[in-house]
């Protein structure tokens, strides 16, 4: 006989406290800590508790007895359901307050380091539409939100093309309008849509692993290029086709259109051929009167006007010189690479994909940079003593690597290849804190800049400069 679940209780008249990670709120609750999403320190709520713990537990918020004084109004009709820009609640500088709190915290409780003063965090040139990239996906069943489920409407069509529902794979909300990316990516995602809809193209089935339609990636630049990647799961070339030349037609602003067959269970593309329909196969952002390409499976940073910021802290804490050997480490595109190259004697850049280092050294190229040299594979692979060797001791070592931080094994090969100064560049203050107490035993952390390049969201970079004891 299964075991009754306990019902959770109500609480009624809670005040939220304080903002916690991961873009939630905290109350307290006879001792207990709970989190909620959606509320604001100042908020007096009722919250529903779905889950919990010895020390704590997690709830959301069933109504809204006392909206807080900070409160302020979201911008986005699909806000609280897409799972995106948790904290349109919040005012811009509130956020920016409680990301630098999570900064000194990351720091403080993780790396168990000394740290100096910590600057200010650097907040975005602008708060909306300021992504160059969002990737959108087809599905055969659509998110209804509470407010449909209550209308008493019937709903035949439930195809989507938007976002995934936080915790549900295979549920995707339909996106009407995003203020992440500039307005043309709303009206091409929605064209696409209609155009689906109309000619009763099959959306994804992530289930069954069925259906025609399964991604759509838009990219834009600050020179105001236009990529569209239509990615199909079935092979179906009447029907891709029409849609591909319905994309040409309709918007000629589209600089490179392009499309590619993914029959595989995952959505990655990093080992799918992608086929240019129209255009150009990349498009260029220009920065300090550098170009760089960006192709369809590269990486570059997806708030362009901030990533230019970001990139101005890491040459000033690197305090480059013309003599410098310079180290890239999860170098994508060579931005940072090209970036600092024209002021010291050689930069080594080292990435995960190859398609990334191509276009790096293709970067290199169109600025005329010839003291470059890119390598493509595995990190802790590649990044060992044997290549320190070969290449050269790095005066000055920039590393910029994925949320998961850095392996072991290139912390050591760091502590090996022992440069003067190394800028560590983290969109993940928590494995950043962690790497900095790797490093600690030889390196001093001597300055801290937070940088917000997600406005909306909790997510924050952070640049450090260690030097050598």
């Amino acid at each position: 006989m299964a075991k009754n679940r306990r019902e959770l209780p109500l609480h009624e008249g809670v005040e939220i406290v304080s903002v916690a990670a991961e873009g939630k709120s905290i109350a307290k609750v006879d001792g207990l800590t709970v989190f909620v999403p959606f509320a604001v320190p100042g908020d007096v709520v009722d919250i529903q508790t779905y889950r919990k713990k010895n020390k704590f537990a997690e709830g959301r918020v069933v109504r809204f007895v006392e909206y807080s004084k900070d409160r302020v109004s979201p911008v986005c009709e699909h806000f609280g359901v897409c799972g995106g820009c948790k904290w349109q609640m919040l005012p811009y500088p509130l956020q920016l307050k409680n990301k630098q709190q999570q900064i000194e915290d990351n720091l403080t409780r993780i790396g168990k380091v000394e740290l100096p003063e910590i600057s200010p965090i650097m907040g975005a040139p602008e708060t909306t539409f300021y992504r160059n990239k969002l990737e959108f996906t087809f599905s055969n069943k659509r998110w209804l939100t509470e407010k449909e489920i209550n209308s008493d409407k019937e709903f035949s069509q439930m195809n989507a093309l938007g976002f995934h529902i936080p915790g549900m794979f295979d549920k995707v909300l339909d996106i009407n309008k995003c203020w992440l990316q500039t307005d043309a990516s709303n009206k091409i995602r929605n064209s696409i849509r209609e155009f689906c809809l109309l000619n009763n193209f099959e959306f994804f089935d992530l289930r069954a692993q069925t259906g025609l339609m399964r991604t759509l990636i838009i990219r834009t630049t600050s020179t105001g290029e236009l990529m569209v990647i239509v990615v199909f799961f079935e092979d179906d070339e009447e029907k891709r086709t029409m849609l591909m030349k319905h994309l040409g037609d309709t918007f000629p602003e589209i600089t490179s259109l392009l499309y590619i067959i993914n029959e595989k269970k995952n959505d990655t593309i990093t080992d799918q051929e992608v086929i240019t329909w129209k255009g150009n196969d990349c498009i260029y952002e220009e920065m300090e009167g550098l170009k760089f390409k960006i192709g369809p499976k590269s990486f570059y940073q997806t708030n362009s006007a901030q990533a230019y910021n970001l990139y101005k802290v890491t040459r000033d804490f690197a305090q480059l010189s013309e003599t410098d050997l310079v180290y890239d480490l999860y170098t994508g595109t060579g931005t940072i690479a090209n970036f600092v190259a024209r002021g010291v004697n050689k930069v080594v850049g080292i990435e995960y994909v190859e398609e990334a280092i191509e276009d790096a050294k293709a970067n290199s190229l169109a600025n005329g940079i010839e003291n470059t040299l890119f390598f493509a594979g595995d990190m802790k692979d590649i990044l060992n003593q044997e290549f320190i060797l070969e290449h050269g001791r790095p005066d000055v070592l920039i590393t910029d690597p994925p949320r998961a931080g850095m392996h072991t094994d290139v912390v050591e090969t760091i502590l090996f290849a022992n440069p003067k100064r190394i800028v560590y560049v983290s969109c993940n203050p928590a494995t950043q804190a962690r790497d900095l107490n790797l490093l600690d035993e030889n390196y001093k952390v001597t300055r801290v800049q937070p940088v917000d390049m997600f406005p909306h969201t909790h997510h924050v970079e952070n640049v450090v400069l260690l030097e050598r004891r």
